[in-house]
């Protein structure tokens, strides 16, 4: 059985779980947490970072690298574009929320609010977390919302990597406390409510819920 080493409430364990459960693959969840990780858990993530992927032929430490993985050994159902263009815009997708929005959720809302007051004991933090709401986020929103138009997906007739980079991250954003404004990015919130509401989605967010203690 494929090992997944990581947590929950990792955007990057979430984008591999969620991938994973589209495409229908078994795999076991080694709850690994990026904090003063083992001698030999570097083994095999050197950097010490989360997710990390074992099967029976590789082992892979970065959730790019293991979704490509997995889309080259299970090429069904597709979760990248075909189309030349269409998979690059796909990827951009992914780059965007991964190393675009992921930074700013992970470091300036979703871990003062959350993960430092339940984690390390350590006071909440509104302020800095509304301060980066609405200083930081609106440009991602504003570039998204001109993106998505009336589609359900970011890139063609179809759900692909690029709406799980995307929305992946926007589920720490929820989880702090905070949503996008149906009334300044009507097309963007409601692009995003539809992805969450997908099973592979729902079904983790409603088991992150449960670990968080809502």
């Amino acid at each position: 059985m494929p090992k997944l080493h990581g947590v929950n409430l990792s955007p990057f364990v979430r984008k591999v779980r969620v991938f994973m459960t589209e495409k229908g693959l078994p795999y076991d969840l080694d709850p690994v947490i990026p904090v003063n990780v083992s001698d030999e858990y570097k083994k095999i993530s050197p950097l010490g970072k989360i997710p990390c992927y074992q099967d029976d032929k590789v082992t892979l430490a970065d959730s790019s690298v293991i979704c490509a993985y997995l889309e080259r050994t299970n090429p069904k159902p597709p979760l990248y574009p075909a189309d030349n263009e269409a998979y690059a815009r796909a990827l951009w997708f992914e780059e965007f929320g991964d190393s675009g929005m992921q930074p700013v959720i992970g470091n300036s809302i979703f871990f003062p609010v959350v993960v430092a007051p339940k984690f390390f004991n350590q006071p909440q933090d509104m302020a800095g977390a509304n301060k980066a709401m609405e200083e930081q986020m609106p440009r991602f929103f504003d570039y998204l919302e001109s993106q998505i138009g009336d589609r359900d997906y970011l890139v063609g007739q179809s759900f692909t990597i690029g709406d799980i980079g995307i929305c992946s991250p926007l589920v720490n954003l929820r989880q702090a406390g905070f949503e996008i404004d149906a009334k300044r990015w009507p097309k963007l919130r409601r692009y995003v409510d539809g992805i969450h509401a997908r099973p592979s989605f729902k079904a983790l967010i409603e088991e992150e819920k449960a670990a968080l203690g809502g």
